[in-house]
């Protein structure tokens, strides 16, 4: 109707003629552009204003690039961020991390790994709040400093599940990042809601990842809509046997995702260039710094003792460390599940504790 008429403003005042051309295709909308709709649009603004939120319309400067492209793109998008939009959606890489609601422990470390590999280039790291994988990647991303967008299915005045309600107020206040959806307030989620914010995932960014998925579920959609869009797809490998890692064996059989099979080359498979693992800070110092406040010496020196073992030999299982150590394993699973909680090493499915990629090279 804007390319017919002009303008949107054009639109509206055509609206209160009798002979307004409402022909054909925009037949459905007689007698709904009146000026009563442009005060309802006006309230609504406002109401986003009170809530911290903006509308960027499709026109406007702000609005993603990469999204503008698709042919299915929203003609606006509601935006809850304490950035500006045009900081959220200027920046020039983002990555789309997704993957099935029922994660593995596997899929935990690598979604994480993922992301840790990716901070040399700072990307925004693209997801949809769900349980399980989407989740994963934003916490990580924020935990490392880096920018993060999460599509909702629900209007922009809520979050689901509202068991993320935490983690959106992180996103929502952190530098870059942002809460986006193109449903109006008071929208709940429901089945389509969810595939039609897939497409936004997809859209907004460059590169599409997908961690664990059967062979149906919506990180494929996500993955079948990026590619769509002629955006590259990659999918983490898993075991023949595991029903979590099906759509992606499956994507990847069928030459329709290129296999992430070396975390440390990561940035260089995605284009980024070659991205150092991050290393902030050597491995013992800080995790001296982060236990000194503990009120218990004995407990401080058997987690920095339990660190220098597995820094001293990568891979080494719980039940070696128990052996080396002469402690019980309860005790040693203990102590390496606060340090892995404190991101200091990664626990793999076969019980072997390897550093974080961040201190590997410390």
């Amino acid at each position: 109707m804007i390319q017919s008429f002009g303008s949107a403003a054009e639109v509206f005042r055509l609206a209160a003629e009798d002979d307004f051309p409402l022909m054909g295709a925009f037949s459905k909308y007689k007698g709904r552009l009146n000026p009563g709709a442009v005060k309802e649009a006006e309230k609504e603004l406002g109401r986003l204003e009170d809530m911290g939120c903006r509308y960027i319309a499709f026109t406007e400067d702000c609005y993603p690039p990469l999204l503008k492209d698709c042919c299915d793109a929203p003609p606006g998008l509601y935006v809850r961020s304490s950035s500006p939009p045009g900081e959220v959606f200027g920046r020039k890489d983002f990555i789309a991390v997704v993957g099935t609601r029922d994660i593995s422990p596997y899929g935990r470390e690598c979604t994480r790994r993922i992301v840790e590999n990716l901070t040399g280039a700072a990307p925004t790291i693209v997801s949809g709040l769900a349980i399980g994988v989407d989740i994963c990647a934003h916490n990580t991303a924020l935990d490392l400093g880096i920018p993060t967008v999460a599509v909702l299915p629900c209007g922009i005045d809520s979050v689901y599940p509202q068991s993320h309600r935490k983690a959106a107020k992180r996103i929502e206040s952190s530098p870059g990042s942002a809460l986006v959806t193109d449903y109006p307030p008071d929208t709940f989620p429901a089945a389509h809601t969810f595939i039609r914010r897939n497409r936004i995932i997809a859209g907004l960014a460059q590169k599409t990842i997908l961690v664990e998925s059967k062979t149906k579920g919506g990180g494929l959609i996500t993955c079948r809509l990026a590619a769509s869009y002629g955006r590259e797809v990659f999918a983490v490998p898993g075991r023949v046997d595991d029903w979590r890692s099906a759509g992606c064996n499956a994507l990847i059989r069928r030459g329709e995702a290129e296999a992430v099979t070396d975390f440390g080359n990561l940035g260089e498979q995605l284009g980024l260039g070659h991205l150092e693992p991050p290393c902030r800070a050597g491995l013992m110092e800080a995790v001296e710094a982060r236990y000194a406040s503990l009120p218990v010496p004995c407990e401080r020196s058997s987690l920095m003792e339990t660190v220098r073992i597995i820094r001293d030999n990568n891979g080494i299982s719980l039940d070696e460390i128990c052996f080396t150590t002469g402690k019980p394993y309860n005790e040693v699973s203990r102590l390496a599940a606060t340090l892995e909680s404190d991101k200091f090493i990664v626990i793999d499915i076969m019980g072997r504790c390897l550093l974080s990629d961040r201190y590997s090279k410390s």
